[in-house]
């Protein structure tokens, strides 16, 4: 196996890893992936961290957050409100040039919140199509996340149609009466 290869082996795994840790709402892990000063070889007590390697992290629907704190702290926010949350990602693409590499996915999303009644599982599930861009950066520790973006994708025309009609895809060609 080629180093490009191994690299893209590696890119995956990290991918995975970040989803994974979601899943099991486990914030130390997520913390633990994403880069810090110190993976830049920076020394916090006499460099401001905010002036080097600085993360990024955009939800869907919010705005951009920049800086470890404050990309962290969303994650946490996010992990207190979901109760359950599972990714099925799909038109997954890896590329990595130098110790930069990018990972562009579907997310598909099925998450719950709490309960509305006491002694229930889980409140509603609700699935989502998100698309996502990630960007690592290659440490000594491994591959860490540099960037996370992800926008919802949105219904298109056609399927906006389908719903107003109410017809769902049903024509005059299907044999019933119009």
């Amino acid at each position: 196996m080629s180093a490009a290869d191994v690299d893209v082996e590696n890119v995956s795994a990290a991918n995975r890893s970040y989803y994974e840790a979601m899943e099991r709402g486990d914030f130390e892990e997520v913390a633990g992936l994403w880069l810090a000063p110190a993976d830049l070889g920076v020394d916090e007590e006499y460099h401001d961290p905010a002036d080097t390697g600085v993360v990024s992290c955009v939800h869907p629907g919010w705005p951009v957050l920049t800086g470890r704190g404050e990309v962290l702290r969303s994650y946490a926010l996010i992990m207190a409100n979901t109760d359950y949350i599972q990714f099925f990602l799909t038109d997954v693409h890896v590329s990595v040039t130098g110790n930069t590499a990018l990972v562009s996915c579907t997310e598909n999303i099925l998450s719950g919140g709490p309960a509305p009644e006491e002694g229930e599982e889980l409140g509603p599930l609700v699935g989502q199509l998100v698309v996502a861009t990630n960007v690592f950066r290659r440490t000594p520790e491994g591959w860490k996340l540099w960037s996370h973006h992800a926008s919802p994708v949105l219904a298109t025309a056609d399927d906006e149609e389908d719903d107003e009609d109410g017809d769902q895809g049903v024509g005059p060609d299907d044999g019933t009466l119009a």
